[in-house]
């Protein structure tokens, strides 16, 4: 990647409906070789999709709760079941693979105690290998970046 590869990057993680006419401007590039590099960044895995960013309070989810698993195995079959299992799992926001004494991280959104006690209780408990869990809820996000540093 380039320097031009990595503005538009920076670009589009600022604004993912940027009009290629927009972008190519701000990268002092013309449309045509602005929408053949963009289709290289999304060919090649740079770019992975677009969506919107939604405030989970504003659907009725504004608790986030962070769930820390121990696995009984730490072995790749153990782990795979796991992902199986978790990916299930729409309350399931983001989980890491992680290192030191908890095996997985889980970021869990729910609409209050009692739902999550619920995805507790009907979901995650009846997932195989989970040797023990602890859950830590957020009282309030302090830094979200939607925007990566640049690595270069």
């Amino acid at each position: 990647m380039d320097q031009i590869d990595r503005k538009i990057v920076r670009l589009l993680q600022g604004d993912g409906r940027m009009r290629i006419a927009d972008l190519a401007e701000a990268v002092g590039l013309s449309a045509t070789p602005c929408a053949r590099r963009l289709e290289r960044l999304q060919a090649e895995g740079v770019i992975t999709g677009y969506g919107a960013r939604v405030d989970p309070a504003q659907l009725g989810l504004p608790v986030t709760i962070f769930v820390s698993v121990e696995l009984e195995k730490q072995d790749r079959g153990a782990v795979d079941a796991f992902e199986r299992e978790i990916t299930r799992c729409d309350e399931v926001m983001e989980c890491y693979l992680m290192t030191g004494s908890r095996d997985i991280l889980l970021r869990v959104v729910a609409a209050d105690l009692a739902a999550f006690d619920a995805f507790l209780e009907n979901r995650l408990m009846r997932v195989p290998g989970i040797r023990n869990m602890r859950s830590n809820f957020a009282l309030r996000t302090m830094v979200r970046r939607e925007t990566l540093p640049d690595s270069g």
